[in-house]
């Protein structure tokens, strides 16, 4: 891989992982190539793609997790701010900061969320991008095809010259963009892949006595994007191709590119845990959730409609492999009791404040069983006002639970008391 090097993506972070992304990639074609004898990127993607979802599967749990979480406690925070909507001054802002991190500490989720996890898989997706993109940079194996090519083109006059000029003209996104290296003019050959037939005539012009090395250089490199269309161009450049040549087949593969991005995208934003809606007119958060979850899958077809489609293949097996992992999460979370995670997190953070010299907090079953009140609502028919009585003992108890005198001390007394006698 160090001859390798002068191409790859530099950036801070993004880079680095891009780097160990690569070399995945690279084993992947290597183990395709020696024990099945397959030299195909479209089957090293959809590998690549299954092998960092279930890398990244921890978070993805984590984030699910968060999101079901929040779904539930969502109703009891939205009650806090209808509560104090009306009161501006300095006590009431921290009194309500005080019950909302009392909502937040029972439920046992931070209220930045899943902005951790989000921001683990940012550059992660960035260099997802880098790798499928510039493959010859991190693959030896697609290298290789190139490399004599583009050595001979290096070494005719005006050569790199030429290669400059056909970066520019098909205004191809190269790395390095020194054009005295033979990786930037592999990186050009390669995405050259996109810009259709005729650039490869140009070249053949240009340098005809290399004509029958562009022949087979192009022949192989078709062949290892061949999966059905060719992955390295646009569906939109190859719709446009099947229209001239009347290839209905052609045109049917370039159009389902971008249409399974945005159904398997479509699919994905079903199956995620909805927030609840209260209806007391406090959902402007929700309905814009919503309006940018009906654009996601959008954005997605616009996306793998321009992009080369083995972005699109990449980005239509993460989201089938993300529906896989959704449903089994979705199963696994509806499993879960919320009164024993409510009960956990408690005593999660009761250990903190102790370690800080904290008095523990403690909940009521009224609290614990707020939880179920929420989510049999609709079952049992609970009128506004009893939800949010509810909620407010709920919220009051475990706010005053440290409070001398009030009446969780007292009961935490009796408990005290009890227990002593029995002993």
């Amino acid at each position: 891989m160090a001859g390798i090097l002068l191409t790859q993506n530099n950036m801070f972070i993004v880079g680095d992982v891009a780097r160990i992304l690569g070399w995945i990639m690279n084993v992947l074609f290597n183990f395709l190539d020696s024990v099945f004898g397959i030299q195909n990127i479209g089957l090293c993607i959809i590998l690549f793609t299954v092998i960092i979802y279930l890398l990244m599967l921890p978070l993805t749990i984590k984030q699910q997790k968060f999101s079901k979480l929040s779904a539930k406690m969502n109703p009891e925070l939205q009650q806090i701010q209808k509560k104090y909507q009306n009161r501006k001054d300095n006590d009431s802002m921290m009194a309500m900061n005080e019950e909302t991190r009392a909502i937040y500490a029972k439920y046992g989720v931070s209220p930045t969320g899943s902005c951790l996890q989000l921001l683990i898989q940012f550059p992660i997706l960035l260099a997802l991008y880098r790798v499928i993109m510039n493959v010859p940079a991190y693959v030896g194996g697609v290298r290789d095809i190139f490399t004599e090519l583009a050595n001979q083109i290096m070494a005719t006059p005006g050569g790199s010259d030429f290669m400059q000029e056909l970066q520019t003209n098909g205004r191809l996104f190269i790395e390095g963009k020194d054009f005295t290296q033979v990786n930037t003019v592999i990186d050009v050959l390669y995405k050259l892949q996109d810009t259709g037939n005729a650039t490869w005539q140009m070249l053949i012009d240009r340098f005809p006595e290399m004509e029958s090395l562009i022949l087979t250089t192009q022949s192989s490199i078709t062949r290892m994007n061949n999966f059905g269309i060719n992955i390295a161009n646009s569906p939109w450049n190859i719709a446009k191709s099947a229209l001239a040549a009347g290839s209905i087949a052609l045109l049917v593969g370039a159009a389902l590119v971008p249409f399974l991005a945005a159904f398997t995208q479509w699919l994905n934003v079903k199956m995620m845990p909805q927030p609840a809606s209260t209806g007391d007119g406090n959902d402007t958060m929700n309905a814009a959730m919503k309006s940018m979850n009906m654009m996601m899958p959008l954005m997605s077809a616009w996306f793998c409609l321009t992009l080369p489609a083995g972005m699109g293949l990449y980005w239509i097996m993460g989201a089938v492999v993300r529906g896989i992992q959704q449903f089994a999460i979705n199963k696994y979370l509806d499993k879960l009791d919320l009164d024993e995670v409510v009960k956990k997190n408690i005593e999660k953070n009761n250990r903190i404040r102790e370690k800080k010299g904290l008095p523990p907090q403690r909940i009521s079953n009224i609290a614990k069983t707020n939880v179920k009140a929420i989510e049999n609502t609709p079952k049992k028919g609970m009128t506004e006002e009893e939800k949010r009585a509810a909620m407010k003992a709920s919220t009051d108890y475990y706010q005053n639970a440290d409070k001398p005198g009030s009446l969780a001390s007292k009961a935490a007394m009796v408990a005290k008391y009890n227990e002593k006698n029995k002993k």
